[in-house]
């Protein structure tokens, strides 16, 4: 199955169960994401179809109805009360695999299109049910631009290369890996696997991989060792925080509030012919941080340390980047 057609099943799922009323296709057609793809009606038509059919082959339990006598066509629902399960005992490594698949599905790609897809159900005027929302809330970040791409690896069995940076030092350099695990600790991801540059086994944190992950050789030639616990690797092998260190911020006028109210203002100070504030905040944790400074694009700028300043820079081209990308494949 396509990730485009299982993303547009998760959200007739959700629009469907959302709901206490018969939604009739026309209206899912305006709901769910995907449907407007469709160039014709007849081919709208075929796609929910095959999507009905692909639900009940799934044992989702989906109604066809009425919501009122003046309805004169069919709709659908999914009554919650035959889609919920009951009580399940797992065993602890059964529940420890679905715990993991749970943090692996909490993605922005599905938590952000089931959001737009219960907007748009109250927007039609559809009575939503307000308790779905908590079945969808993110738990762990997995917004890491080099996630896809090395989980990829791992599940093909393929050395991977990429620029890595290791901090306090500012400089880059290439790791060349065989992966054995992608795995999330204390809200961070962190790819396990053997350094063919040390000749040991390494983690490496995802938010200091620079750029592009690149694929060497061929898939299938990478075993992860059956005595390799990678949660208990990472936590023995990564260091407690470092303590908080001062950080010096050009804050542009009137900008950024959410950043100043952690800030001190200490001064003023012209960049670009642009007067500024010039603040200082204490940041514990380097890599989140400069994925939050970032987030406020220029009107934020780093003056030190050089190491943030140049992990903020890094992470606003490598937006560009895929913004221009996005542009062109559009």
């Amino acid at each position: 199955m396509s990730t485009t057609r299982a993303e547009r099943l998760v959200n007739l799922v959700l629009c469907l169960l959302s709901t206490r009323q018969f939604l009739s296709a026309e209206r899912i057609r305006g709901i769910v994401p995907g449907y407007s793809d469709a160039l014709s009606d007849e081919a709208f038509y075929r796609m929910f179809e095959r999507d009905k059919t692909e639900l009940r082959d799934l044992g989702v339990p989906l109604e066809t109805g009425r919501t009122g006598s003046f309805e004169t066509t069919d709709g659908y629902r999914i009554a919650r009360r035959d889609y919920e399960l009951g009580d399940i005992d797992l065993e602890p490594d059964e529940a420890a695999a679905v715990a993991l698949a749970a943090r692996l599905w909490d993605s922005p790609q599905f938590t952000g299109a089931a959001h737009g897809a219960l907007i748009k159900l109250r927007a039609a005027g559809v009575d939503v049910d307000q308790d779905v929302r908590a079945a969808v809330e993110p738990k762990v970040r997995t917004s890491e631009p080099a996630f896809p791409s090395l989980l990829a690896a791992v599940q093909a069995g393929q050395v991977v290369e990429f620029d890595y940076r290791r901090l306090p030092a500012t400089d880059v350099a290439t790791r060349t890996i065989e992966p054995w695990g992608v795995v999330a600790r204390r809200g961070r991801w962190y790819l396990v696997g053997h350094d063919r540059d040390r000749n040991a086994a390494r983690c490496f944190r995802l938010s200091r991989v620079v750029g592009q992950v690149r694929t060497v050789g061929k898939p299938g030639v990478v075993e992860r060792p059956a005595d390799v616990d990678l949660l208990s690797f990472v936590a023995t092998t990564q260091n407690d925080p470092a303590p908080a260190s001062p950080t010096r911020l050009w804050v542009a006028k009137g900008r950024a509030q959410g950043l100043r109210r952690r800030a001190n203002v200490v001064g003023e100070q012209l960049v670009d012919g642009e007067l500024g504030d010039l603040v200082e905040i204490e940041l514990r944790f380097p890599d989140s941080a400069a994925r939050w400074i970032a987030g406020f694009g220029p009107d934020v700028l780093v003056i030190e340390p050089e190491v943030l300043a140049k992990s903020v820079r890094e992470r606003l081209l490598g937006a560009l980047r895929s913004q221009r990308g996005a542009e062109v494949g559009s």
